[in-house]
């Protein structure tokens, strides 16, 4: 089962994920994608490792996501990756050939990976166009690899104000 969950910030996505993640009653690998480059993403990080069980397995993934999801998938494993929006901003940084091939190569494993998948994104696209190059190309990266996954996942789930809407289900048409 693969699930997708989108939402804003502070929507509930993250808390929804670790209670499916722990739903599962697999062992669980949260797949971090962040990296501390100051003391206040310090701190997120550091709350987000407190607000996990401690006998959750912790890897560290900023840029070859689906590599390390190839490795570490099991059919007795839950892999949640929180988030793939860190992820993506992470692969801005990289070339363009880096960026097109870690985006398809993660669109093309995440079909065929074994066991639980729940992959945590933040939607940035239901705002106003940002006015920078940059922000706007993170909006549109962001929108094209989440239409991608979606395709993909059995369940699509959004998450606003710490309620989950469901936009695609396993049980098929609502």
């Amino acid at each position: 089962m693969r699930t997708l969950i989108l939402g804003g910030a502070r929507s509930g996505k993250t808390r929804l994920a670790q209670q499916l993640a722990a739903d599962s009653a697999l062992a669980v690998t949260y797949i971090a994608t962040a990296g501390a480059g100051d003391a206040e993403m310090a701190a997120r990080i550091a709350r987000h490792r407190e607000d996990r069980p401690a006998h959750w397995q912790t890897v560290e993934c900023p840029h070859q996501l689906s590599a390390t999801l190839r490795a570490l998938a099991a059919p007795e494993r839950c892999l949640l990756v929180d988030c793939l929006t860190l992820w993506l901003s992470n692969l801005l940084q990289q070339s363009e050939q880096t960026l097109a091939r870690e985006c398809a190569a993660l669109g093309e494993s995440v079909s065929q990976l074994p066991g639980r998948i729940i992959l945590v994104a933040n939607e940035t696209g239901l705002g106003v166009v940002p006015l920078g190059a940059l922000t706007r190309r993170f909006v549109d990266e962001a929108g094209r690899l989440h239409q991608q996954l979606a395709r993909r996942c059995d369940e699509v789930l959004l998450c606003v104000a710490g309620l989950p809407l469901t936009l695609k289900s396993a049980a098929g048409p609502q």
